[in-house]
């Protein structure tokens, strides 16, 4: 059975991942989250341990509607599975658009804290792309491409790949060429 989650802890939670998101979890203080909760630090840390704490909290929030959303897109998507693929890469551009897109907040967080693998918030991260890539190995079978593992793999390099590169040039153009790319590497296990 699932523990309610606090309005109070919500709300503390709501606060950080709209920070963290915006500005990156080092630059982000517990005080500054705690005024956009509106709340007092006291309150936050009854609720968290550490900021630590607070920030593994912020990408376990986004994890499954992560999923759920890339799901969404995939089984909506007109036409073969190379086309449902395609249009993964297709809806994250078009999101890659948006003034206030900063990337995907699981690779941000990793880099941030590369220098502490054991961190929970990595471990969360590893989680979400473990399950994504295993879900699209299962979607992928589902439509009879072989080799679904090797290929969801080469997917979600093609994805973080291209996540990587408009942190540097800031250009849709590169998820939709990933996109194609990935299309294509459909096809040849069809």
């Amino acid at each position: 059975m699932l523990e309610a989650v606090s309005p109070t802890r919500k709300r503390i939670v709501d606060a950080a991942t709209k920070l963290f998101y915006a500005e990156g979890i080092g630059r982000v203080s517990v005080d500054a989250i705690a005024e956009e909760a509106g709340l007092t630090k006291r309150t936050l840390y009854y609720h968290f341990k550490s900021k630590d704490d607070l920030i593994a909290a912020y990408l376990d929030g986004r994890d499954q509607p992560n999923l759920k959303r890339m799901a969404s897109w995939f089984d909506a998507a007109q036409g073969g599975v190379e086309h449902k693929v395609e249009a993964i890469f297709a809806n994250l551009a078009r999101a890659a658009r948006h003034p206030k897109w900063k990337g995907c907040g699981f690779l941000r967080t990793a880099a941030e804290l590369a220098s502490m693998p054991g961190h929970p918030a990595v471990k969360i991260g590893s989680r979400h792309k473990s399950n994504f890539e295993a879900w699209l190995a299962g979607a992928l079978s589902d439509h009879g491409i072989k080799e679904p593992q090797t290929v969801a793999r080469e997917i979600v390099l093609l994805i973080d790949g291209s996540f990587s590169i408009m942190l540097i040039h800031r250009n849709p153009d590169y998820i939709d060429a990933a996109g194609h790319a990935a299309a294509t590497l459909v096809r040849a296990r069809i």
